[in-house]
């Protein structure tokens, strides 16, 4: 992999085409091209603030060949990518944009990863907006961001135990197979909470066996009947929906999914059933996750826990800090209530917050992040010896 950076006197070039798709999504297109970092204030005085533009990472000799159409841009379409698919919001901005750039940073071959960002609709900022922002950054970045339509999914949450995990975007890993085009036939699904610190396609690589529709990290060791209220097993008929599979709690927030075998099984459906039995009798308190659980648990295609070291956010009321778990690492995951970046910036930062900091872009740090040498950690294990917090 080549590292080259950035030359600050580019210029604004890009073209965006909006594609409508039925019901769920409409597809903003990014042809590459380059423009200057940008600092955002929407219309209702929202304002995103401003991220510094990433080195541009390309790919080494070893790498094979984007395949460009003859528009001179990297199809969503192309099968021989690493295919990423992530939420893209003005709360979570910041996060997307780290998670985005540990994964380019780490790539062996970056140029051969595509992201697929999808937008909600009435987001305080519009579509457009964050996707100037993303292009701003990463110019030279294979991206499609869609928007999804949020009364598609709205009239079927139910209350929960944080109200962040209420929000519709989180429900848009339920609908992928009709979010993203037609051809994507699979797909990494990624919060954007996360920073991956190794090569993001050993995970894409990860093999879906016995006609297994998603691959996770699993954890067979916790405690699965507290995902779901005393009410759901006590109910003649509910509990009996696990018979015959060993359930065991895996985090949605890392998978890898089989979007033929997903939309062929209609899967999406499935996970709305329980959300309108969760409306008419509460059995869960916990969001998106327990009708992942309900349809998936016992039949996930066990993948390494290195590609989700998850809980790093603390629990969902307190959000207090936590420790690695046991073992190497490759994806680190602040799922819970805790956000790196708000206790960066509150100054109360958790230990494992400065893992984070590096691939931070917000423009705020960046003469922090001068002395600091941003740009120049390759591995976990360099971030660690680099830091006195672990």
């Amino acid at each position: 992999m080549r590292l080259r950076f950035p030359m600050k006197s580019a210029v604004l070039a890009f073209v965006v085409f909006l594609v409508f798709i039925p019901q769920f999504s409409v597809g903003i297109r990014m042809i590459p091209g380059r423009i200057t970092a940008v600092s955002a204030t929407v219309g209702n005085g929202f304002d995103l603030g401003s991220f510094v533009e990433a080195p541009e990472y390309r790919n080494g000799k070893e790498c094979v060949s984007q395949s460009l159409n003859r528009e001179n841009f990297v199809s969503s379409c192309d099968a021989s990518l690493v295919h990423v698919a992530m939420t893209l919001d003005s709360e979570y901005l910041r996060g997307s944009i780290a998670a985005v750039h540990s994964m380019l940073r780490h790539a062996s071959c970056p140029e051969n990863v595509f992201f697929h960002l999808i937008a909600a609709e009435f987001d305080p900022a519009s579509p457009r907006v964050l996707s100037q922002l993303v292009r701003s950054t990463f110019p030279s970045l294979n991206f499609k961001v869609y928007i999804f339509r949020e009364d598609t999914v709205i009239n079927l949450i139910s209350s929960s135990i944080r109200q962040a995990l209420e929000n519709p975007l989180n429900y848009a890993r339920n609908y992928l197979g009709d979010i993203l085009d037609p051809c994507v036939d699979r797909v990494i699904y990624l919060d954007s909470d996360i920073i991956v610190v190794d090569d993001i396609t050993k995970l894409w690589n990860t093999s879906l066996t016995e006609s297994r529709i998603i691959g996770a990290p699993e954890y067979c060791h916790a405690n699965f009947t507290k995902y779901f209220t005393s009410g759901f097993w006590s109910d003649p008929a509910l509990p009996g929906f696990f018979s015959g599979r060993k359930p065991c709690y895996f985090n949605t927030g890392v998978m890898v999914m089989d979007l033929v075998r997903w939309r062929e099984g209609h899967y999406r459906e499935k996970l709305e059933t329980w959300m309108q039995i969760q409306k008419k009798k509460r059995i869960y308190d916990l969001g998106s996750l327990p009708p992942f659980l309900l349809v998936f648990a016992g039949n996930v295609e066990a993948i390494d826990h290195r590609w989700n070291q998850h809980g790093l956010g603390g629990d969902n009321v307190r959000g207090s800090c936590r420790s690695l778990h046991k073992g190497p690492v490759s994806l680190l995951h602040w799922s819970g209530k805790g956000k790196p970046w708000v206790r960066l910036d509150e100054k109360r930062p958790c230990p494992l917050d400065h893992l984070w900091e590096p691939y931070d872009l917000y423009e705020h740090k960046i003469e922090r992040a001068k002395d600091q040498s941003l740009f120049g950690f390759s591995s976990l294990s360099e971030l660690t010896e680099d830091s006195s917090f672990l």
